[in-house]
């Protein structure tokens, strides 16, 4: 029997599906929200291995954690409500009244 204490942690099963999904040898990496559940630690060190990947994969990321976002997108598309109201690049998305309102929570 396996105790609780040696249960993956949630960043270890992430880590796991990309492993799985690497063996496969994609061409494309499609991931939906990988951080979701992730705590500060495990979405850092999730972080750290998609910078890695992107260097050798396409990824298309749809993701709600803006930290891990602007951390690892070359261009952003945001939508809100099923619209999209930006894209472009992490610094012009960052700079977008709209994006600021809807995701980083300030005043429009």
């Amino acid at each position: 029997m396996i105790a609780s204490s040696s249960r993956p942690s949630h960043g270890e099963k992430r880590r796991l599906e990309l492993a799985i999904a690497l063996a496969q040898a994609p061409k494309l990496l499609l991931l939906d929200e990988p951080m979701a559940g992730a705590g500060a630690e495990e979405t850092r060190r999730l972080i750290e291995m998609l910078k890695g990947l992107k260097r050798r994969y396409t990824i298309v990321l749809v993701e709600h954690d803006m930290q891990a976002v602007f951390a690892l997108a070359d261009r952003i598309s945001v939508l809100v409500e099923g619209r999209m109201i930006a894209t472009g690049t992490p610094q012009s998305v960052r700079e977008n009244k709209a994006v600021r309102a809807s995701y980083l929570g300030e005043a429009a």
